[in-house]
């Protein structure tokens, strides 16, 4: 029972870490802070499906509460780690924005909980609570770092061309509160994706049982 209680834990850090991957490569939102700033409801939406469905899967996976904060803070100090070895190739502390998971999946884990581990009420109530709250920690997040344009025009990304140099953005031209869209947007998108996180859990155990 050990053995396999710790397998199963190594096997959220496994994937946990390259699901971080797979949210940064959802568009760069990550690393480049001014990307995550003025594309800030895209920003919203990658981070909010991709905590969902990683999350979901595991909690379901172990049916204990708590798993997906475990999974969060792993995606939060891998890429702490990142922003370390950014941060000692001479870029600036502020270059690398790392999102802030783990609230909403404390919320995850709470709802879990507090429904008596009902995977449809996680789904539901749990995927919209992750899509709302996100965007709103992520902004408190991004309004501590110094100016996104100055970090983004002072260190470009090396691996970026010159003609992609980033530009001032027109912010209010399309939207008034980036929040608001990318909480609304959130709480919309990442319950479906709060339930293919549950079913890839069930075709995981087919799997195992084949």
């Amino acid at each position: 029972v050990w053995l396999r209680r710790t397998t199963h834990y190594l096997f959220i850090v496994v994937v946990a870490v390259n699901s971080t991957l797979l949210t940064i490569n959802s568009g760069d939102y990550i690393f480049y802070t001014d990307r995550a700033w003025t594309s800030f409801v895209i920003f919203s939406i990658a981070q909010s499906t991709m905590l969902a469905v990683g999350a979901v899967y595991y909690l379901l996976f172990t049916g204990v509460p708590g798993t997906a904060t475990y999974y969060a803070t792993i995606m939060t100090l891998y890429t702490w780690v990142a922003k370390g070895a950014w941060f000692a190739l001479g870029y600036p502390y502020d270059f690398i924005a790392v999102p802030v998971w783990i609230p909403s999946a404390m919320l995850l884990d709470l709802t879990y909980w507090a429904t008596r581990r009902n995977k449809h009420m996680l789904i539901l109530v749990g995927g919209t609570l992750v899509g709302l709250s996100l965007p709103l920690f992520n902004m408190i997040n991004l309004l501590t770092i110094r100016d996104p344009l100055e970090v983004a025009f002072k260190y470009p990304r090396p691996t970026l061309p010159p003609y992609m140099t980033p530009i001032e953005p027109q912010v209010g031209k399309f939207y008034n509160s980036p929040v608001a869209l990318g909480s609304g947007a959130g709480a919309v998108l990442t319950v479906p994706i709060a339930a293919l996180g549950a079913k890839l859990n069930t075709w995981t155990y087919r799997w195992m049982a084949a």
